[in-house]
């Protein structure tokens, strides 16, 4: 079931270093919500970078970028290391917020039990309502950049 047109699912999650990010704490702002499956693979790599590289561009937009994936934060915080990210990324340990965007990926990479974020990129409007979403069929597939930088302007 499609979220556009809905008040977004809230939460309050850790940061790659332990902060806590509120989804409310973020009204009257733009918010990209970038899910990825898992830190250092190599697509999720090729995601986190492509929007730091637009990160200038995305804040002109009066937009604020959050990526998450179920990672711990030290997993979070050696992966915004290793790629010089300019943004958080947030740790869905419990898998709650990934369960209420309906986005769990069930046994990732055959991996039976473990369930992490399918790739999916939702845009929340300054009023807390998504206003954009985009789920991938299947891990491998990035999102179409340039339809997330139109759906903000």
């Amino acid at each position: 079931m499609s979220l556009i047109g809905q008040p977004a699912p809230t939460f309050t999650l850790s940061d790659n270093t332990k902060a806590k990010v509120s989804l409310e704490g973020l009204r009257g702002k733009k918010v990209v919500l970038a899910f990825y499956p898992a830190a250092f693979t190599g697509v999720c790599e090729k995601e986190v970078c492509t929007f730091r590289d637009a990160l200038a561009e995305l804040n002109g937009l009066n937009a604020t970028v959050l990526g998450i994936s179920v990672d711990a934060p030290f997993s979070n915080n050696a992966f915004a290391a290793k790629n010089n990210l300019n943004f958080p990324l947030l740790s869905d340990v419990t898998r709650d917020v990934v369960n209420a965007y309906g986005i769990a990926l069930h046994d990732f990479a055959g991996v039976t039990g473990l369930t992490v974020a399918k790739r999916a990129v939702f845009i929340v409007d300054e009023n807390g309502v998504v206003t954009y979403e985009w789920v991938g069929p299947n891990p491998g597939v990035e999102p179409d950049y340039s339809a997330v930088t139109a759906a903000l302007g």
